[in-house]
């Protein structure tokens, strides 16, 4: 909001040229792959410059060679300075990430450390 159209236009062809999708800004939704698709998601929440991106299962529906450009696009915004929260059942995938969580039952049961490790107090724990 008070982001002027011009500004907004700018944003979103900067962030589709980003993820390698500038030749798409004039094509449907319906017209674009399912990695496509992935892609235009990560855009959109780069071009409203937070610096995080939350990806709940961004290779679910995707096949194996798709998979593996959305995850490199994700490993890449995040060696550039992107904080990605990346939400997978893969262990291939959870392999990857250089901290993981663990979340059973709503509580936070494993946390394997890296940049920034350590839970907030009282979250992951259960309170009677």
């Amino acid at each position: 909001a008070g982001v002027p159209a011009d500004e907004r236009r700018l944003r979103a062809l900067e962030a589709l040229d980003r993820v390698g999708l500038s030749e798409t800004a004039h094509r449907r939704a319906s017209d674009l792959s399912g990695g496509q698709r992935q892609r235009v998601a990560i855009a959109r929440a780069l071009s409203v410059g937070s610096g995080t991106i939350v990806a709940d299962e961004p290779t679910g529906n995707l096949d194996t060679a798709t998979s593996g450009s959305v995850l490199e696009l994700l490993t890449d915004l995040h060696r550039t300075g992107t904080t990605v929260v990346l939400v997978t059942h893969s262990p291939e995938i959870a392999a990857r990430a250089q901290r993981r969580l663990v979340v059973r039952d709503g509580l936070v049961v494993t946390d394997t450390g890296g940049v920034g490790a350590g839970v907030a107090e009282g979250v992951g724990t259960a309170t009677t």
